[in-house]
């Protein structure tokens, strides 16, 4: 099977436990105003690669993921389920750990076959939920985030039916669109539904991309914001989790 991607990047240390072999996949519906890698977003292009290919560009490196594994991103992953589901495949089959790092756009009850072969052999789910209130989210990335809270909640349906899945979620703060703390809250509370959620990252706006789009003659749809100062991401992290815990205990209290 051929897949196609945008890049590799062969000693990643923030897409998953450990250091990681990160595939980014190339196309993407999403149309995030902060995208920093809009070259992934056309469907026409990309490497022409094969799982196979791509395992022996892991092995180069094999010892210095033993504690780490293989990431696929993107661009959007879920856009070729089925060359991930062999790559995922045939690295488990290698012991090796495997990360989906999406943001379940794609995700459609009905119509879910695919998709759990590839949830089968996968280990770890980053999501990132770019904004929880979804009126905000469709002039953030051009959607809805209905989709995307309900393959959160799949995942977690999954995980209670002996399906064990762990969840990562990702979130970016970015000035006007992200920092309400209202919808910090909501956020939070929405998490708490969730049985299979270990982890949380709250990741502040930066400028890495602006070039891109300069290169590939596309205006910038946030010219002139500044990058975030990472303190901003960390208070909203600690207001996300605040409301987490807040809703889990009064979750805990209704089931007594």
């Amino acid at each position: 099977m051929i897949g196609y991607i945008h890049s590799t990047e062969s000693f990643g240390t923030v897409d998953g436990p450990g250091i990681r072999f990160v595939i980014f996949m190339q196309g993407c519906p999403m149309r995030c105003l902060y995208c920093h890698n809009p070259d992934t977003w056309r469907t026409d292009g990309g490497t022409p690669v094969t799982a196979g290919e791509l395992l022996e560009q892991y092995a180069k490196n094999a010892p210095f993921y033993r504690e780490g594994g293989i990431t696929v991103t993107g661009g959007e992953p879920l856009l070729q389920t089925e060359f991930v589901t062999e790559l995922f495949t045939m690295a488990r089959k290698k012991n090796i750990h495997t990360c989906l790092d999406t943001s379940g756009i794609t995700f459609r009850r009905g119509h879910t076959e695919k998709l759990d072969r590839l949830l089968d052999v996968t280990d770890l789910v980053m999501l990132d939920i770019k904004e929880i209130d979804d009126e905000k989210h469709r002039e953030l990335t051009g959607h809805s985030n209905a989709a995307i809270l309900d393959f959160a909640r799949y995942l977690n349906e999954r995980h209670q039916a002996g399906k064990k899945l762990t969840v990562w979620i990702r979130h970016v703060i970015v000035e006007g669109y992200t920092d309400d703390p209202e919808e910090q809250r909501r956020l939070g509370e929405f998490m708490a539904t969730l049985r299979n959620v270990k982890a949380l990252d709250v990741l502040p706006y930066h400028t890495m991309g602006v070039n891109k789009y300069k290169e590939l003659g596309i205006p910038y749809p946030l010219e002139g914001m500044p990058a975030l100062d990472k303190s901003v991401a960390a208070q909203a992290r600690k207001n996300i989790l605040k409301a987490y815990r807040a809703e889990r205990i009064r979750q805990q209290e209704a089931e007594k």
